[in-house]
């Protein structure tokens, strides 16, 4: 990877993508896994960042890990396989996303750099955002979305001239639907900022805090409004929404096997190794490398990882993790993000009862 500059005379930006956090909004998953790992449309959430990063142009990453070190070097390796090199920084605890650009210090120098939270996801990718950063040459650089709740964001104020006057976190009050996405293009000016910064009420650096201490010093902050779809994934809705919106983008593909008395219709991707027999799947679906459905129904917007056993089932509009079993449950499963290494099994002979398994802050719906 070089370090080219630009035209304009800039450095090319480094990447810093933020894989650290808790995920307690997708307990009992990140009990045990890493929440940028949770997979959409089978690739866990954080490999679209760094795919859309390399697209960019953006090929040095520094990747923010915490708790979950472990699981996210193990999946994302060196960097190579997505054309990029990685350089794994560690944050103690999660105090903050401004706190992480302190953590990326010497990792970043005096680079601009494009910063992702690792949980979010922006269907049109990075490429004009990060082309603009670069055209333009502001001090940094924030990405705003039209939103029905702003009270739930950092909601930003902005001038005629695409220049942010004021940024607040959670408004108690309403003072614009403009609520700023978690992607941001920095330059060096920003640490200057942050060296300073004292924490919020909650114990954190806030990425708010810092970015309304370059407007308070003078400094060029542009304001991006996008038009495309972006979510932070930290819910299972969300999950199951941004699984809904990739899923709708898929090319078609038959790797593995199907059985003349299957029936495969609309975007399917039955990847090589698995095996679908006297099923029918209804896409946009996927059904990942050495998985076998038989005698089952698979609905559109379902995402089925990689070995894994469905029989007598039918499920839709869901996410089930690898290596996980279903087999003879009466009546569809709709709306569900099903883990890893699972069982669910119907009751052969009566009486039938309801026997579960469910960790801290689950949810079940039983008819």
């Amino acid at each position: 990877m070089s370090d080219a500059h630009t035209t304009e005379g800039r450095p090319s930006p480094k990447g810093l993508v933020l894989a650290g956090g808790k995920g307690s909004r997708l307990r009992p998953f990140t009990y045990t896994g890493a929440k940028q790992l949770v997979p959409v449309a089978n690739k866990p959430v954080l490999f679209y960042a760094l795919e859309q990063l390399v697209a960019a142009g953006v090929t040095d990453i520094g990747v923010i890990v915490g708790s979950t070190a472990a699981q996210v070097q193990e999946a994302a390796g060196d960097g190579a396989a997505f054309g990029a090199r990685i350089t794994y920084l560690h944050q103690p605890e999660p105090l903050g996303i401004a706190h992480a650009i302190i953590v990326a210090r010497d990792f970043l120098g005096d680079s601009p750099f494009v910063m992702v939270l690792g949980d979010n996801f922006l269907r049109g990718g990075l490429t004009s955002l990060v082309d603009r950063f670069r055209r333009g040459q502001p001090d940094a650089q924030v990405h705003l979305l039209r939103v029905a709740h702003p009270e739930s964001l950092g909601v930003a104020v902005v001038d005629a001239a695409g220049r942010l006057v004021r940024l607040v976190e959670k408004p108690q009050e309403f003072i614009s639907d403009l609520g700023v996405i978690g992607v941001y293009c920095f330059t060096a000016a920003v640490h200057e900022v942050v060296a300073h910064q004292q924490p919020s009420a909650r114990g954190e650096l806030e990425i708010t805090d810092a970015i309304q201490g370059l407007v308070d010093r003078g400094l060029r902050v542009d304001a991006l409004p996008i038009e495309d779809y972006w979510i932070d994934t930290g819910k299972m809705s969300d999950m199951l929404e941004a699984n809904r919106i990739v899923l709708e983008t898929l090319q078609p593909q038959i790797a593995g096997n199907v059985d003349t008395a299957s029936t495969i219709s609309g975007r399917v991707v039955v990847e090589a190794g698995a095996q679908v027999v006297h099923s029918t799947i209804e896409g946009p679906a996927i059904i990942g490398a050495g998985t076998l459905v038989e005698r089952s129904y698979i609905g559109p917007f379902t995402s089925i990882a990689h070995a894994c056993q469905l029989s007598d089932a039918e499920i839709a509009g869901s996410i089930v993790l690898e290596r996980t079993v279903i087999d003879g449950v009466p009546g569809r499963i709709e709306g569900s993000l099903i883990g890893r290494d699972v069982t669910l099994r119907g009751a052969a002979r009566r009486p039938r009862a309801y026997r579960l398994v469910l960790g801290d802050h689950s949810e079940a719906q039983l008819p």
